[in-house]
């Protein structure tokens, strides 16, 4: 078998950043024209950012979530920044992808690139699109990218080459060019984003896509200068589940976590502020980006769409990072604004996932996709249709080198009430399993699995989870 595409390097012609994300300022007839044609599309997906974190951010509050819809229910159906990306991008859980982890086999950009001639990026792009991938693609996509290698679908492209610690001192893959930043108030990689978003949209003609996805609030997260210090006074975070005292109820895997140190706690107390602080320059962003389709006469005519790949846990049940199935890591935030369907902010519970923006993006489009999505579209919800939905979801995870410590492969069933757990342990055939009722019990304390008042809704998880997790991760089988 010969090497890779992406391998075989092409000739990379160095342009100019103004040839690269188009041409002179859009005309009056063309903004006129953008108005009537096709709705626009801009993604904004953060990095690793909670759903309680959007108080840090008042331009999305002010410009997004007042003039649009905020799911209070949405989630992630595997906790992990290449997996969840990859299901944004296609509309499908982990198991159709084959994309569990960050890194190959069973991960990152290798992993995905069968896929990616059948993406959001594709469909749109065949029915007239002008589509831009701005930040973040996929982890392990350095090799291809500094081989010039573009995904299909694509007209502008400025994708960060590495996939850790990309605030400064890191590359970007623009268009075939690779360019450097370096450690300058200038080079903070959110803001070097946002230019690239902005130009495209206004050098763009007819409608355009925009997947623009900075790098925050990653850890470590890094504010902007102008930012530092800007949450120096926020509270401590001590929800009831915070350094958890008593986990004897829980999987083997969290009575493990040792109790966090004062050392520790305040590591993690620094790392939240200035998580907060990293996202004030996003929000800078979104005005800027929100400015730009105004100032082209496209805003009245674009679905803004505001989501995070992931959610992160800051010492909720002894655990500060993300991949495990409780609330703190697959819950995300997500607001969507569409002026002919929401000009009035409003807020929809229904249980609402990272892949649905796929089929969402299609349907608004009025694309027909080349391969079967799982998700469902929220273009139903958006226009208050009160459809029929779905009742719960499942949450997968297979064991990858990330884990910090030993996480096991898991399937979850996720309801609007309860959430059923089933680990597995490579080294024991042994399982664990965690039943919550999260309207009794919204901090995941009280594991209810072996609660005899539970045992009728532990019947119908385990059947639920029978039908949703299959085929399971690798690695992982429910118990017979």
């Amino acid at each position: 078998m010969g090497r890779p595409r992406w391998l075989a390097r092409g000739r990379l012609g160095v342009v100019a950043v103004t040839v690269i994300l188009g041409a002179a300022p859009i005309s009056a007839p063309a903004r006129a024209l953008a108005a009537a044609s096709k709705p626009n599309i801009v993604l904004i997906l953060t990095d690793d950012q909670t759903w309680t974190s959007l108080r840090a951010m008042p331009v999305v509050h002010d410009m997004l979530i007042r003039h649009g819809v905020h799911f209070t229910n949405a989630f992630v159906v595997i906790s992990l920044c290449c997996p969840s990306r990859a299901s944004i991008l296609t509309g499908q859980y982990s198991h159709s992808t084959g994309v569990y982890a960050n890194r190959p086999p069973h991960g990152g950009f290798v992993a995905f690139h069968p896929h990616e001639r059948s993406t959001i990026a594709t469909w749109l792009h065949r029915a007239g699109y002008r589509t831009a991938l701005v930040g973040k693609y996929l982890n392990s996509y350095d090799q291809a990218g500094l081989s010039g290698y573009v995904p299909p679908g694509w007209d502008r492209w400025a994708a960060f080459i590495e996939s850790t610690n990309l605030y400064y001192n890191y590359r970007l893959s623009v268009n075939r060019t690779i360019r450097h930043y370096g450690n300058r108030p200038a080079d903070y990689s959110t803001d070097v984003l946002k230019n690239y978003a902005v130009r495209f949209i206004r050098r763009s003609h007819g409608p355009l896509f925009l997947y623009f996805a900075p790098f925050a609030p990653h850890g470590p997260p890094t504010p902007a200068p102008r930012d530092v210090g800007r949450f120096s006074k926020l509270a401590p975070y001590r929800p009831p589940n915070f350094n958890e005292r008593d986990v004897s109820d829980k999987p083997r895997w969290v009575r493990a976590l040792p109790r966090f140190s004062p050392s520790r706690v305040s590591a993690i107390d620094r790392a939240r502020r200035n998580a907060f602080a990293s996202l004030v320059a996003v929000d800078d962003a979104v005005h800027a980006i929100l400015g730009a389709l105004r100032d082209t006469g496209r805003l009245h005519n674009t679905m803004i769409v505001f989501m995070s790949d992931n959610g992160y846990a800051f010492g909720e049940h002894r655990w500060a990072y993300k991949m495990s199935p409780y609330e703190e890591s697959i819950r995300v935030p997500l607001v969507i604004r569409y002026d002919p369907l929401t000009s009035v902010g409003r807020k929809d519970a229904h249980l609402a996932l990272n892949i649905d923006l796929a089929p969402t993006f299609a349907g608004l489009a009025g694309v027909l996709p080349a391969t079967r999505m799982d998700g469902q579209s929220l273009l139903r919800l958006l226009k208050r249709a009160r459809p029929r939905w779905r009742p719960g979801f499942l949450v997968e995870h297979m064991v990858t080198q990330l884990d910090q410590p030993y996480l096991p492969a898991y399937c979850a069933v996720r309801t609007r009430r309860h959430i059923y757990v089933v680990y597995k342990y490579s080294t024991s055939p042994r399982y664990n399993s965690e039943l919550y009722d999260l309207i009794r019990d919204p901090f995941e304390l009280r594991n209810r699995v072996k609660d005899p008042g539970y045992i009728p809704v532990v019947t119908a998880m385990k059947r639920r989870l029978k039908s949703l997790c299959d085929p399971p991760p690798p690695g992982f089988s429910l118990p017979p």
